[in-house]
């Protein structure tokens, strides 16, 4: 606990960004009749009924001091769709950080070891070698500040 809360108590260095990342499924549905429409009076009603259309995962990184949200869609939660999200993190978001500081919970996907079944292992290397990771305890959500933002957002 005392590692996380000194990490998010260090000022603002976009040398060594602090990123908060989690992860969670969302089922995808589809409405099958149309709503009745708002009257004076009266909300919008929609049928209980509706089509199933899949589930996606989300994998979601925020930077609290910098106010950002880097949010990406996948079919799966694997350790190859995880290194993918750690590599567009990486490279495309922070090409100019020498290293990103990740928080996150402790997943089984969620290790650098991800890193080198998604890529050849210099390219792995390569992006573990840019990453901190620092693991929230178990039992610890309160502590975890990017499911606190995704949670506001479900909302």
């Amino acid at each position: 606990m005392e590692e996380v809360l000194t990490i998010y108590t260090q000022p603002y260095d976009p040398k060594r960004p602090v990123v908060c990342l989690d992860e969670t499924s969302k089922q995808l549905i589809e409405e099958v009749r149309h709503p009745i429409a708002m009257r004076p009076g009266q909300r919008e009603c929609y049928d209980t009924e509706y089509k199933r259309n899949g589930v996606v995962n989300i994998f979601m990184g925020f930077e609290p001091l910098a106010g950002k949200r880097l949010v990406a869609v996948t079919d799966q939660r694997t350790k190859i769709d995880f290194a993918h999200y750690i590599k567009v993190l990486v490279d495309e978001h922070y090409p100019n950080a020498q290293t990103v500081v990740l928080v996150m919970d402790n997943l089984n996907t969620h290790t650098k070891a991800s890193l080198y079944e998604a890529f050849p292992p210099e390219e792995a290397k390569r992006i573990a070698d840019k990453i901190e990771i620092h693991y929230t305890p178990k039992h610890g959500r309160w502590l975890h500040m990017a499911e606190i933002e995704r949670s506001h957002l479900s909302k």
